[in-house]
């Protein structure tokens, strides 16, 4: 019998065929796809970072005169704590490199305990404020980017929850494969750099 002749020519690289007649493996773009979503969150957060030293650029007093002084311990703990937390969710990709699932999931789980810590500081540091989000143009920077950082560490502490709900299931993540790991694992490093900046520049300068 003649065998049947494909013109892999008019097909896709994707989806070109071996003689043997099985697919060719798809290229994988989820960790690009991540890295340019991180790249466009962090121009968003660039651009606010610009607006803020612009805006303390252009008064000859900074914060306003009447700012109270921000503490400096709980969010001193806050950034040693989130800071602590990204060498903690790397420990998670570690272990599953090596298949230890165990090792993956307890780790995943006291990195999502550090970044819920996290948040239940900078809302308990909000309440012990003495101004508002209308009482000057530092106290609306101010909300504006603690408040909008704080959600990309609600995001990524979701994320890291469905992780470790996913990993319930023995074998969903091994050595070979544990994107999910890695991707949550890079979210959460950009979060600490941000706060890092956002420290700095709201904290110390």
């Amino acid at each position: 019998m003649q065998s049947q002749i494909v013109d892999t020519a008019q097909l896709t690289p994707n989806h070109q065929l071996h003689v043997d007649g099985h697919h060719e493996a798809h290229p994988d773009y989820r960790l690009f796809g991540l890295v340019v979503f991180l790249i466009a969150e962090g121009m968003i957060f660039m651009g606010m970072f610009g607006a803020y030293l612009a805006f303390r650029s252009t008064l000859s007093v900074w914060p306003p005169e009447g700012t109270p002084e921000l503490e400096l311990l709980l969010p001193g703990v806050n950034t040693i704590n989130l800071i602590a937390s990204s060498f903690v969710m790397h420990n998670a990709d570690t272990a599953i490199k090596k298949n230890d699932e165990k090792g993956m999931r307890i780790w995943l789980a006291i990195t999502a305990a550090m970044g819920i810590v996290f948040l239940f500081g900078q809302v308990y540091e909000y309440t012990h404020l003495e101004f508002g989000l209308t009482t000057n143009l530092f106290a609306s920077a101010f909300y504006v980017l603690t408040g909008f950082h704080g959600l990309h560490v609600t995001l990524g502490v979701l994320l890291i929850l469905s992780v470790l709900w996913r990993s319930r299931h023995s074998g969903h993540y091994n050595s070979q494969s544990h994107f999910g790991i890695e991707a949550a694992e890079l979210y959460w490093h950009f979060v600490d750099v941000i706060w890092i900046v956002l420290f700095g520049l709201l904290y110390l300068l």
